[in-house]
């Protein structure tokens, strides 16, 4: 148990920072998307004449720009308290600066972070400079040594990194987009926002950061496809009247519908619970070849979050849409084919459940006066 704690004390400093930085990627991105609806653009030269339009996308390039500075000291937070903030945001600068990106950023974070629980916990100094400690000594010493590290040593080779990544995915044509995509896809599906979901998301959003969006959409998409999905294999068993679901199964699905518009997947976790193996193999097969297409077609999204409220701000809505029809209709077909009929013994039994749930409530006793 114990070789595990050091993997998961780096995955919850790593959630802390994203749980930061997501509400600044949402909002940067949707001032980006109004301002390019509008027929904005980016202000080069602030000397000049601007408009509305202009001033918003400028202002969501700029909180583009703070991703590295925020998730760097989110990171640094979480491991060292409030003495890892001013660090942190320091190493998250550096990174921008040098095209490091968020993967630099996140390096940054871990150095200054757990240099400065070291500093706190074994740093003695004199009672008359106990003061100093987290207003000065430590935010000045733990920046030098870190940012030195930064921009001599750990740094150039994230850059490289970035910089290799960011080219293959933009020189990606055909097969080879397609099978990235799926891999996105079913990575961003596969566990309906747990750790994998996590994993594909900070990718997604890191590559944004660089300026590549198709992974956005390709997230975006993998995260609606398993409510609509498991919606399309209740109308289908509907309609060829194959009963799947049991009076609650249907009820869940009727709350992941509208949470799947908004693009919250975990809705679907009551019904996986019941039946994971199936749900799962369904839910991830639609989303990777959903994805894969997205891919093919060079989807790209501005914004990382939002369902399909953001649809029109992507570079093609349309394709989108095809894109989620189709991997929701191979998820629904999948699910309707694959789970068990159920035997009219259960249908009865839950029935008979539903009927007792209603009777315990009774509301005959109530009085107006």
């Amino acid at each position: 148990m114990s070789s595990h704690r050091p993997n998961l004390q780096l995955k919850k400093h790593a959630l802390t920072a994203i749980s930061y930085m997501l509400p600044l990627v949402v909002a940067a991105g949707l001032l980006i998307a109004i301002g390019n609806l509008s027929g904005g653009s980016v202000i080069t030269d602030y000397s000049a004449s601007y408009n509305w339009a202009d001033a918003m996308v400028s202002l969501g390039v700029l909180g583009m720009g703070l991703l590295p500075p925020v998730i760097s000291a989110g990171i640094a937070f979480s491991i060292a308290d409030r003495p890892g903030i001013a660090p942190g945001l320091m190493m998250g600068l550096i990174a921008h600066s040098i095209g490091a990106g968020f993967l630099g950023g996140m390096l940054g974070g871990y150095l200054v972070g757990y240099l400065v629980l070291w500093m706190k916990n074994n740093v003695k100094v004199p009672r008359w400079a106990e003061g100093l400690m987290p207003m000065m000594i430590i935010p000045l010493v733990s920046t030098l040594i870190v940012g030195t590290l930064m921009y001599f040593v750990v740094g150039i080779p994230i850059v490289w990194a970035t910089n290799a990544l960011t080219d293959f995915l933009t020189g990606l044509q055909g097969a080879g987009s397609f099978l990235f995509g799926m891999i996105m896809g079913g990575m961003a599906a596969f566990d309906f926002g747990g750790p994998v979901n996590k994993v594909a998301s900070l990718f997604a959003d890191g590559m944004l950061l660089e300026g590549v969006k198709e992974p956005e959409a390709v997230k975006i998409l993998a995260s609606m496809v398993p409510p609509f999905g498991v919606g399309i294999s209740w109308a289908l068993s509907h309609w060829f009247r194959k009963p799947i679901y049991s009076f609650q199964e249907r009820d869940n699905i009727k709350i992941a519908l509208p949470m799947g518009v908004c693009m919250i997947t975990e809705g679907v976790i009551p019904i996986a619970a019941v039946d994971i193996v199936r749900v799962v193999f369904a839910c991830t097969t639609g989303a990777a070849i959903g994805g894969g297409f997205s891919m093919l077609w060079g989807i790209g999204s501005p914004v990382p979050s939002g369902g399909l409220f953001i649809v029109p701000t992507m570079t093609n809505p349309l394709m989108f849409m095809s894109a989620l029809a189709i991997g929701s209709v191979i998820t629904g077909i999948l699910l309707f084919l694959t789970k068990k009929r159920l035997s009219p013994e259960d249908l009865q039994n839950q029935a008979s459940i539903n009927a007792e749930d209603e009777a315990e409530v009774d509301v005959s006793s109530i009085k107006f006066s």
